[in-house]
């Protein structure tokens, strides 16, 4: 996990990435969000149109940053990768003040109501129309198709910009770190499935909800696949030294670990060990994980 750059940060400015594409990058940063959630503009400088990729948190400043990108154009779509509370809140109160339909992600209900190290979800998200895989959004010179990739979250998608080649990715790959997948909702069989989709594909450029753009982007998605999987073999040796709790692992897996990571880290392995219990090489008994 990267650290976060010294300030200043361009919070709130118009940052063209690529000619269909600006970032406006909102004021949250954290230990979870990096510099803060990237907000991407879709769509000719001078057209009619544009779409909205993840419009954050709820915050006015950003709000009126994104409006600000966006000019006199119209906005066809605000779509939202996923509902973690820094990413979809501002969708509803931009569709108010625009007019625009939300459109993307389906909305999440959780089963299991507890503690989370990761950000909440937004209880607030009402989209006008989930997006299946495949499905397309379009306007003026630009194409948006969704890309599921569940695993982070149940309900991730990303967006694929037909006309550049980039990947809008939210937060199943990002530019600074690795996906945290914190159960009961985020499940690791489903994001190693998700990331070897996308090694699949032949995308150009990521562009993340937080961090720097991604050029290397199968490189990238291999070393997270191989990454993860060492991470699962270091499990299974440790499991094999002794039965642990998932709190056990941490200690020896995540040397030097900021405090405030613990909890993720914790969950990170939590979800490693519930996709092994899935696949019969590790079993539970009252918190405590040992090999099959």
């Amino acid at each position: 996990m990267s650290k976060i750059p010294p300030k200043p940060w361009p919070t709130g400015l118009a940052d063209p990435v690529e000619p269909l594409v600006c970032r406006v990058l909102a004021p949250n940063p954290s230990p979870y969000t990096f510099t803060g959630t990237q907000t991407y503009v879709v769509g000719e400088a001078s057209g009619p149109d544009c779409a909205v990729i993840d419009p954050g948190p709820d915050e006015a400043p950003h709000i009126d940053a994104i409006l600000a990108a966006v000019g006199k154009r119209t906005i066809v779509a605000i779509m939202c990768t996923h509902t973690h509370r820094d990413h979809s809140p501002a969708a509803a109160p931009l569709a108010a003040r625009t007019g625009a339909s939300i459109v993307g992600c389906a909305p999440l209900v959780l089963q299991v109501d507890g503690p989370r190290s990761d950000e909440a979800f937004d209880t607030t998200y009402e989209p006008d129309r989930v997006l299946e895989d495949g499905e397309q959004m379009c306007g003026t010179g630009w194409t948006l198709t969704a890309v599921a990739t569940p695993g982070h979250t149940s309900n991730h998608l990303c967006f694929a910009l037909k006309e550049s080649g980039s990947l809008f990715t939210g937060d199943h790959v990002m530019g600074w770190s690795t996906s945290v997948v914190i159960p009961p909702d985020g499940d690791m069989g489903d994001y190693m499935t998700s990331l070897e989709k996308l090694q699949a594909r032949d995308d150009k450029v990521y562009h993340s909800a937080h961090g720097a753009a991604i050029t290397k982007p199968r490189q990238l998605v291999r070393g997270m696949i191989g990454h993860r999987r060492q991470r699962e073999k270091q499990i299974l040796r440790l499991m094999g030294e002794r039965a642990r709790t998932a709190a056990d692992f941490v200690p020896d897996m995540y040397k030097g670990l900021d405090e405030r990571l613990v909890g993720a880290a914790r969950m990170s392995v939590t979800a490693h060990l519930l996709d092994l219990g899935k696949r019969g090489l590790a079993q539970c008994d009252d918190e405590v994980w040992k090999l099959c």
